[in-house]
């Protein structure tokens, strides 16, 4: 029953209509030879890519799952020949440098790549899913002897990463870890210790797998302070298998097709990545992509529990709706989509799925702009506004992503409880994304403590401009965006103050800030969504769509916004210890 196609429509509003994404590209020399037509082919190859081959493995990946024997990984029948199909497709080598043996595309495309992988077959993606951030941190730090080997590896497919971060006794708090670094007289260095919650850590889709390890040096000080990055291959060179095995894999909620694993590194031949003691600045840009990507899965389950939800509330037949749309007569039953409960919660994943799109994608094209853009100051503006949206579109996507699949859950009713609507498996393959990258709390934190009260408001005021802009650009919902922008920036002013006195408060309320912040952030989307489908419905009623979404947003959404503002000030009561 659950099933999955590539909303290609919506995906072309946003990057055509909402971001103008053409009109930068030919700004940018690197993507100066990117068009639609070109963007448009890759999303329909993707679709079908995605829609063909990913998503019949779905239900099938969840009820198999993967197997360990003596140290070796078996995933689910058919995922290792999915990969084949993605190499083969070029997918691997998307956004990568032609350089590397990449296809220079834009990270937008690529985001909208993840979004189909994630919303047709999160287990199979995380296999992929870590591969460009991983390209990413190895191209900036690694030196030139690791690139040039490692880097084509990535990009071609040959290989897969993984980041190896958690130990049994540091989750988050990685400055508690103790795997150890031994340097050798070859410039190289010998790993030893245990991580778990290792995405991928081993499986069977490709020979070679390339560990990114944190790991301590012998003199390292204490803490974050003391922590450098590895790279570490299942393989070496001369094809013996390196001292690094699999203990065993988690048994888990969901994403059953992913192998999560305990690794052991027994003395394992390993090399340095960036500067000794270094190892989180050198991981911060594979990071920041890991945590986008994230962000993209909560996402595509969001768009799949929508599909999958109108498409069952059109069939399914329930007594006698109070309403229905005019010219449709009156029968025994009627399709659950027409009473009022169903359609709030239909409109709602509508809105929200379609909201989150926007501000996604949006955050991929930052990233672009960021390290392409002409001007020093324009790529440091997309690099502050990219680090301000990261942990919203990490933490609120993931919340989003779990709770409109509970929502859609509820519209299939007892049916949606049982394996064979698939709903059920969304539900909880959704749920993980809210923990792993850095939990939602940390994001929370991360957004309030370091990007909005640590640099000022410098990139929030340059947000806050945006909004200002498209509110004097008019349309039907610029004064609620208006209000909006001001009242945001008097909310902050007043949360600095209240800090003055109370340390603690900012992490009282930093979750509802960033709830808060993501909802600010759908109005923005709806607000320029309108405004720019306006003119475009004369020729195509499919806008009318955009324009009711948007109205819907604002009368049944937007009081979200005032509840997290409400939340926030009440917390300015302490918060009692439990004993």
């Amino acid at each position: 029953m659950w099933q999955y196609k590539a909303p290609l429509r919506d995906m072309r509003f946003v990057l055509e209509h909402w971001l103008q994404a053409p009109a930068a590209w030919a700004e940018l020399p690197a993507f100066a030879e990117v068009d639609l037509p070109l963007a448009l082919q890759v999303l329909e190859e993707a679709a079908r890519f995605s829609s063909a081959v990913l998503a019949p493995l779905n239900a099938s990946g969840d009820r198999q799952g993967c197997s360990w024997q003596e140290g070796e990984v078996s995933t689910p029948e058919g995922f290792a020949a999915a990969y084949r199909a993605y190499v083969e497709g070029g997918w691997s080598a998307l956004a990568c440098d032609p350089a590397h043996g990449g296809q220079g595309l834009p990270q937008l495309l690529d985001a909208a790549l993840q979004e189909m992988l994630y919303a047709s077959n999160h287990a199979w993606a995380m296999y992929t899913g870590i591969a460009h951030g991983a390209y990413l941190c190895l191209d900036v730090h690694a030196p030139q002897s690791l690139k040039e080997r490692y880097l084509p590896a990535i990009v071609s497919g040959e290989s897969l990463p993984t980041m190896c971060l958690t130990e049994p006794q540091a989750g988050s708090d990685v400055g508690l870890l103790r795997c150890r670094a031994e340097p050798q007289d070859d410039g190289g260095y010998r790993l030893t210790g245990s991580k778990l919650f290792i995405s991928g850590g081993e499986h069977d889709l490709t020979a070679d797998i390339l560990h990114l390890v944190l790991a301590r040096l012998p003199d390292a000080p204490s803490g974050t302070r003391g922590i450098s990055l590895f790279l570490v291959p299942k393989r070496l060179d001369d094809g013996t298998r390196n001292a690094v095995r699999c203990d065993g894999i988690e048994h888990k909620m969901g994403i059953k097709g992913s192998a999560t694993c305990s690794l052991s590194f027994d003395g394992a031949q390993g090399w340095l990545i960036g500067e000794p003691n270094c190892g989180l600045a050198a991981l911060f840009v594979m990071m920041n992509s890991a945590r986008l990507h994230v962000g993209l899965q909560g996402l595509g389950h969001a768009e799949a529990a929508w599909q999958n939800a109108l498409d069952y509330a059109r069939e399914r037949r329930q007594m006698r709706a109070p309403g229905r749309p005019e010219g449709v007569a009156a029968a025994p039953a009627d399709p659950i989509h027409y009473h009022p409960a169903m359609r709030l919660a239909l409109l709602r994943l509508r809105a929200v799925s379609q909201g989150l799109r926007v501000v996604g994608y949006w955050g991929a094209h930052l990233l672009d702009q960021a390290e392409h853009a002409s001007s020093e100051p324009a790529r440091q503006q997309a690099t502050r506004l990219a680090g301000l949206l990261t942990p919203v579109i990490k933490a609120f996507f993931t919340d989003q992503g779990f709770h409109l699949a509970s929502e859609a859950l509820q519209v299939f009713g007892g049916y949606g409880y049982i394996g064979e609507y698939g709903i059920e498996q969304t539900l909880r393959d959704s749920r993980i994304a809210m923990i792993y990258e850095g939990s939602n709390e940390i994001q929370a934190n991360d957004l309030l403590l370091r990007k909005v009260l640590g640099d000022g408001g410098m990139a929030l005021e340059e947000l806050l401009a945006l909004f200002e802009q498209e509110a004097a650009a008019g349309g039907e919902h610029a004064d609620p965006l208006s209000a909006l922008s001001a009242n945001l920036r008097v909310l902050v002013k007043g949360i600095l103050k209240q800090t003055e006195g109370d340390a603690e408060y900012p992490y009282r309320i930093a979750s509802d800030f960033l709830h808060l912040l993501g909802w600010a952030l759908l109005a923005y989307a709806w607000a320029r969504s309108a405004r720019v489908a306006a003119p475009l419905l004369a020729g195509d009623p499919w806008y009318q769509e955009k324009l009711d979404s948007a109205a819907f947003f604002f009368s049944y959404l937007s009081p979200e916004i005032d509840l997290r503002i409400a939340r926030i000030d009440a917390a300015r009561a302490p918060l009692g210890f439990l004993t």
